[in-house]
């Protein structure tokens, strides 16, 4: 089978992750600004306006895409920060942004007319009413769909709307329906959706106990590694819990998404663009994962089988899942 080759979507945490994933082959990158705007609020990660500008010269300049995140939601009655995101992206050419309140929607329509705008995953539109309804009100061109669908019913979402879809293929899961997780703010008072930090590193700890290693979120204890355990870092709901007398991940085991071989899969379901997550992570990351990516999306695109490719060492845990895309739960 062959047909429209994939778009390659690649996270870029850092200018310097930027220029690793356009020169490993991405046909976009991803990334936000340096504030509470964009859903990965961290030290040391994102963009300042004027590096945002020599990103865009960079990228433009090797044929490749840059959407800017601004996909969290404003405070009420602070709404000028995220209002001044959509203003400077757009006065600084970027390819779209990525949006996942109504309101913002709204406003980037209105102000900014000729500005793509694409609709987040934080936004969880997961069916054709709530697709179409952005489509149709705020001239959403793509949506990111939440990692609850198989395939199957990717393909048949896609018989119902008027709009690209991009979908994760690699990298870290939440188990909590995108845009309405509140456990790190219930423990840390940040919330990804509303501060663009889930489980910030300000609250994280972690304390040695003899041979074991706890991990810590706020007052919380997440987890305790044994020694020949990975210690993960510390989010609620990869963490191991006490119920019924029994301890395990109650939420989700940390694992991560890995699709590479079912590209040629997402093609007949006409997915229109992948996603990479990752733009918490550094360059060697950023290169291993779009090298491969990149490999896999030409060798579908030509109707050739995708070569066996092992990235579990970049996977939480070194495990991977196909999540939701082979659902075989109800």
């Amino acid at each position: 089978m062959t047909g429209q080759k994939l778009e390659l979507v690649c996270p870029a945490g850092t200018p310097a992750a930027l220029r690793a994933a356009v020169e490993a082959g991405a046909d976009t990158v991803y990334l936000g600004f340096r504030d509470a705007t964009n859903a990965r609020n961290f030290p040391g990660l994102n963009f300042s306006r004027i590096e945002l500008q020599d990103g865009l010269a960079f990228a433009h300049a090797h044929g490749v895409k840059v959407l800017v995140a601004i996909n969290t939601f404003p405070e009420a009655g602070h709404f000028e920060p995220w209002q001044q995101a959509v203003d400077d992206a757009a006065d600084l050419g970027v390819d779209a942004v990525i949006l996942a309140d109504i309101g913002l929607a709204d406003y980037a329509a209105r102000r900014h007319p000729r500005l793509r705008r694409h609709l987040s995953v934080q936004a969880s539109a997961s069916n054709a009413e709530a697709i179409n309804f952005y489509v149709r009100e705020f001239g959403i061109k793509r949506v990111v769909l939440p990692r609850v669908l198989t395939i199957a019913e990717i393909a048949d979402l896609n018989k119902r709307i008027e709009v690209e879809t991009e979908v994760f293929v690699f990298g870290g899961l939440c188990v909590m329906a995108e845009g309405r997780c509140a456990l790190s703010s219930y423990v840390t008072g940040k919330s990804p959706n509303m501060n663009g930090v889930c489980s910030p590193a300000s609250h994280v700890q972690y304390v040695e106990e003899g041979d074991r290693l706890t991990s810590k979120l706020g007052p919380f204890t997440i987890n305790r590694f044994e020694a020949s355990e990975n210690a993960g870092y510390p989010t609620l709901c990869k963490g191991r819990f006490i119920a019924h007398d029994k301890t395990s991940y109650l939420f989700e085991d940390p694992t991560s998404l890995n699709v590479i071989g079912m590209l040629p899969e997402l093609m007949a379901a006409g997915v229109t663009a992948l996603k990479i997550e990752g733009r918490q992570r550094g360059r060697a990351y950023v290169t291993q994962v779009v090298k491969a990516f990149r490999q896999a999306v030409d060798h579908a695109a030509a109707g050739e089988p995708v070569p066996p490719m092992d990235l579990s060492a970049l996977t939480e845990g070194h495990t991977e899942t196909a999540g939701s895309y082979r659902k075989t739960w109800r």
